[in-house]
């Protein structure tokens, strides 16, 4: 377990890194932490049952200097999310985060997700119910609609209810998810986006804080959005496959000259890398979240090549990352 320490004085949300299945493990974390001191960083979606039920260490454990990091919940039982999130709470997240998005298949069946888009009322005793166990914020995040919903009509009521329910913070991805023929890809790809629609809801809900999730991959994109009156902006896979772009530079958004170099980047890591091989782990676990690290410049396909083809292999250590670093030319 982390300590339990006091939220990360980070100021506001004005860019995180979207929580990923598979992806934003806690190595992944450490890794974008290593660019960037200010961006929230969420957790993968963990289910309320897994939290209650499974093994709570491995679930919820993340590293001091992951902070400001937020934990994200799914489930739609609100007594089920109010005991997960008690549980979480001496982990000492920063916010805790309920999915009302992913149209993936697995979490329809289990109804939540972006299934929950068509019970809001649902969705506000969720989320009364975790406010009610959690030390720190809970927000939400969600689409603008699914299937055939008209995201003018259910997005301001959405919005109304979950405020009711005393969330102040709200992440929306500008996208419909069509939870029947297309897959989690075709979902993210798809449905057209609708930023006007969520800068239309910040102007209608100025009280609270509005972020905007899909479609954004770059920094000046992020920062055009927040030029418009938008509390925040969300990125999820450019920020994975090309994390210096996305994330060396960020903390300007806060008025800071933090920015790193790739090479820096790789340094930073090695101690945590080191403290992972002596605790049992493997190489491939950390340094498969690296491989876009200086995605674009020269010797960057050797990077992938040479952390691809021996991080995995038993007994790799820190001179895979050396030898994988000589790769990459790097500008004087």
């Amino acid at each position: 377990m982390t300590q339990n320490i006091l939220p990360h004085d980070h100021g506001s949300h004005r860019l995180s890194v979207a929580p990923m299945m598979d992806w934003t493990d806690r190595h992944c974390r450490v890794f974008h932490r290593a660019m960037t001191r200010r961006a929230m960083l969420y957790t993968e979606m963990v289910t309320a049952a897994a939290v209650i039920h499974g093994p709570r260490a491995r679930l919820l454990d993340f590293h001091a200097v992951e902070h400001p990091v937020a934990l994200q919940l799914g489930g739609s039982d609100p007594a089920e999310l109010a005991r997960a999130t008690r549980i979480a709470g001496p982990w000492g997240y920063d916010e805790i985060n309920l999915n009302v998005g992913c149209p993936s298949d697995r979490v329809q069946s289990g109804c939540f997700g972006a299934v929950l888009m068509e019970r809001p009322a649902l969705v506000a005793d969720c989320l009364a119910a975790m406010i009610g166990e959690s030390p720190v914020p809970v927000t939400v995040k969600c689409r603008i609609g699914v299937d055939d919903q008209i995201p003018e009509t259910v997005l301001p009521d959405f919005i109304e209810k979950v405020a009711g329910a005393g969330v102040r913070h709200i992440i929306i991805h500008a996208r419909k998810a069509w939870l029947q023929g297309l897959s989690p890809k075709e979902n993210r790809e798809i449905p057209p986006l609708d930023y006007p629609l969520v800068l239309r809801m910040k102007r209608d809900f100025p009280e609270l804080t509005i972020c905007l999730n899909g479609g954004v991959t770059t920094l000046a994109q992020a920062e055009a959005l927040l030029a418009q009156g938008l509390d925040g902006v969300m990125i999820g896979r450019a920020a994975y496959h090309d994390p210096a772009a996305v994330l060396i530079g960020a903390d300007r958004l806060w008025g800071e000259d933090h920015a790193p170099d790739a090479v820096a980047v790789v340094q930073a890591m090695r101690p945590h890398i080191a403290a992972h091989l002596a605790d049992g782990g493997r190489l491939h676990q950390i340094t498969r979240h690296m491989l876009g690290l200086f995605h674009g410049r020269p010797g960057a396909r050797g990077w992938r090549r040479v952390l691809s083809e021996n991080a995995s292999r038993p007994g790799a250590g820190l001179d895979v990352v050396d030898m994988a670093l000589e790769r990459v030319t790097v500008p004087v």
